[in-house]
């Protein structure tokens, strides 16, 4: 190897890595490739998300693949995965005790739903509420649910892990889950965005 060249990836990054999109997502589904993170491991790949209802957006979230070859304290494996979801919500929803423990179950029981096995599970449940002030004051209250989440997949095959995320990002949006049997459209694409790369 020359001074210059780069390290390989590795295939099992790259198998991963070829499992975060799937080819078929909810109609009110879009994905997109975004940057990673370069600082939390030697290898990260990332999709994002926004959930639709006609024009309007109820939820985005970010989905981040890491990967260390040596592993990392608490991670239980050489994969991990971090999740954020952020839905607008009605005044009255944020305001009751058991959003937080409901919230985190839409994750857990999204996993287990889709036979995602996982290990080391743990997150944050907030409840934001932005009010106007001074030339803002006009502006309505907004209420907000975000979740921060990250676990150790046990396979390489995530794409039991994405589809999750997509229901808990639905959830998290007012959208329950498709029933078993019902097929998801394949992905409507506001634009193309470039081929996912590794």
């Amino acid at each position: 190897m020359t001074i210059g060249d780069a390290a390989p990836v590795p295939a099992a990054f790259r198998r991963a890595a070829a499992t975060l999109r799937p080819t078929e997502v909810r109609p009110e589904i879009e994905l997109e490739d975004i940057p990673a993170p370069q600082r939390l491991a030697p290898y990260s790949a990332a999709v994002g998300a926004s959930v639709y209802r006609d024009d309007d957006e109820l939820a985005v979230g970010r989905l981040i693949m890491l990967f260390d070859p040596d592993g990392q304290r608490g991670w239980d494996g050489q994969f991990r995965l971090v999740a954020y979801v952020r839905a607008d919500m009605e005044p009255e929803i944020t305001e009751d005790p058991l959003l937080g423990p409901v919230a985190w179950s839409w994750l857990t029981e999204s996993l287990d739903a889709h036979g995602a096995t996982y290990a080391a599970a743990g997150g944050t449940v907030t409840r934001a509420v932005s009010e106007g002030f001074g030339n803002k004051a006009e502006d309505p209250v907004t209420t907000e649910l975000e979740l921060r989440a990250s676990w150790s997949p046990l396979e390489e095959d995530l794409s039991g892990h994405v589809a999750a995320w997509c229901d808990l990002m639905c959830l998290a949006a007012g959208m329950p889950p498709l029933p078993p049997g019902v097929a998801a459209l394949p992905q409507r694409r506001r634009e193309d965005p470039e081929s996912f790369r590794t």
